[in-house]
């Protein structure tokens, strides 16, 4: 068995996130439109005495280091499906913002099964590993598949989508996080009474990010959840201000946020959009980022 195995996982943003009525089960069907994008978590995989998990990076004070945290859980449920005890240590090296809506928790999900099934050796299959994905919550198969993809269901169920070119990001980070949870019960207030269509993709956005065309992408972006999110916390909306002001193409609150994601023409562009928001104190960090890119590896 190897000493170590390291795995890489990309962050998200959602290009369009079409939300319809609460479920039976409390969660909600969806439409959402992936694009990896160039920010990443590492895990890093050790044979242990027992599961440990450990973290370092931005706000890992925030991320629980028991058996609930989701890479914890991976290990587990790849041990248990090939009669393994999960004896491993995994170190979560964290670049992806904490609670951003960015899908960090889910990257690291798929890093953790990914890295343990390659020290395990387990030989397990790409379809068995999107099985376990999926039993670990939405975000986490796309996670582990990456590029661009169409979400259905609770945005579990993949569809690969072709990307004609490389789009540039800036994605503004914000002080403190939102819980998914609580945005999706204030999308609920916010729509109480009211009859939500069935979600759907949207056909001009599709068509814009299969020619690689940014600007047709930017008027076609979307996030059913934005509403809510600024409900929650207003000063988002000064964010989206500012980094539109400075020239991106496009702004939107990332998933349930509190990141702000906005599209621009170009690196050169991208750069200044990231400085200007840095210097408006609008949010706590900018970072410049590409997609599409490749979902998790072994590095």
């Amino acid at each position: 068995m190897s000493r170590s195995v390291t795995a890489r996982a990309p962050a998200k943003v959602n290009l369009q996130l079409a939300v319809g009525g609460a479920r039976p089960d409390e969660f909600h069907d969806l439409a959402s439109i992936f694009l990896a994008v160039s920010l990443y978590d590492e895990v890093t995989a050790t044979p242990a005495e027992a599961l440990r998990i450990t973290a370092g990076g931005p706000d890992t004070g925030r991320i629980p280091l028991g058996r609930t945290n989701l890479a914890a859980q991976a290990a587990q449920l790849l041990a248990a499906r090939y009669g393994i005890a999960p004896d491993v240590h995994l170190h979560l090296a964290k670049d992806i913002p904490v609670a951003g809506g960015m899908a960090g928790g889910s990257a690291d999900a798929a890093a953790a099964l990914v890295a343990c099934d390659a020290l395990w050796r387990t030989g397990a299959s790409p379809y068995e590993l999107l099985n376990i994905c999926a039993a670990l919550g939405s975000d986490v198969p796309f996670s582990l598949v990456g590029g661009a993809a169409l979400g259905r269901g609770r945005g579990e169920l993949l569809t690969p989508l072709e990307a004609g070119g490389t789009f540039h990001w800036v994605l503004a980070v914000a002080d403190g996080e939102l819980s998914t949870p609580a945005v999706y019960r204030e999308f609920d207030r916010l729509n109480e009474g009211v009859s939500l269509p069935e979600p759907s993709a949207s056909a001009a956005l599709l068509d814009a990010l299969r020619a690689g065309n940014a600007a047709a992408l930017a008027a076609a972006l979307s996030n059913d959840l934005q509403p809510a999110a600024l409900s929650l916390r207003p000063s988002l909306a000064a964010t989206l201000d500012v980094g539109t002001a400075a020239g991106a193409l496009a702004a939107l609150v990332s998933g349930s946020g509190p990141t702000t994601a906005f599209l621009t023409t170009d690196a050169e562009t991208a750069g200044a959009v990231a400085e200007t928001l840095l210097t408006s104190k609008t949010c706590r960090t900018a970072r410049t980022a590409i997609g599409p890119v490749a979902g998790t590896a072994v590095t």
